[in-house]
């Protein structure tokens, strides 16, 4: 009488481990899925940032060709196109990014002086492109943050936040990043407005314009 009344507790305890463990085991697949989804997220924005900035180096070696004289701007482009192999957070990469967006957007604003410039097809080509791009790594972005929010909210929350700390699953960082093709866009077209001559808006200008 005494061993049935001693089973019923350990059979108890036995299913509720049996339940912890399967929903540990559950828990543990949903995170590391996610955690998936966020590093594929940030390969697809690794890919697009290693394209600007082969693109970034072309348009800096067209524009030196007609102001040979602006080294400073050259050298600054150049030391923070070769820090951007080293690998980096999310935090990381995104204050070396804008620091390359600063200098692209002077590189772009340079070749408003130089109409042999504006006008020659290697630049205009390069320029096309480096909008492309931008409108690539701006979606690729947008794929990763979501990851990033639907993981982070795995990590955080109850009781999925039980396993992650058991685990040690750490909060993913977001990632922002300007474009310099944005506000080169918009300047155009504000110029436009005060008088000067401008070219109807594409639909890449008009996204680019609607985008904060």
């Amino acid at each position: 009488m005494l061993a049935d009344v001693l089973t019923w507790p350990v059979a108890l305890l036995a299913a509720a481990l049996v339940v912890a463990a399967g929903w540990l085991v559950w828990a543990f697949n949903r995170l590391v899925q996610d955690r998936n989804l966020l590093r594929e997220g940030w390969s697809g924005i690794d890919v697009q940032l290693k394209t600007r900035h082969n693109l970034i180096l072309n348009l800096a070696e067209t524009v030196k060709a007609y102001a040979a004289y602006e080294q400073s701007l050259f050298k600054a482009i150049a030391e923070l196109r070769a820090g951007s192999g080293e690998e980096a957070r999310p935090a990381q990469a995104a204050v070396r990014e804008n620091a390359l967006t600063d200098n692209l957007r002077g590189l772009l604003a340079l070749a408003e002086n130089y109409p042999d410039l504006k006008a020659s097809e290697n630049f205009l080509n390069l320029q096309q492109r480096l909008v492309e791009i931008e409108d690539r790594i701006q979606m690729a972005r947008r794929y990763y943050n979501g990851a990033a929010r639907n993981y982070n909210i795995r990590v955080e929350s109850f009781p999925s936040n039980i396993a992650a700390g058991a685990f040690r699953f750490r909060p993913a960082e977001f990632f922002q990043v300007e474009t310099a093709t944005h506000r080169h866009v918009l300047k155009v077209r504000l110029n436009g407005a005060n008088g000067e001559a401008a070219a109807p808006a594409t639909g890449k200008e008009a996204i680019e314009c609607d985008e904060s």
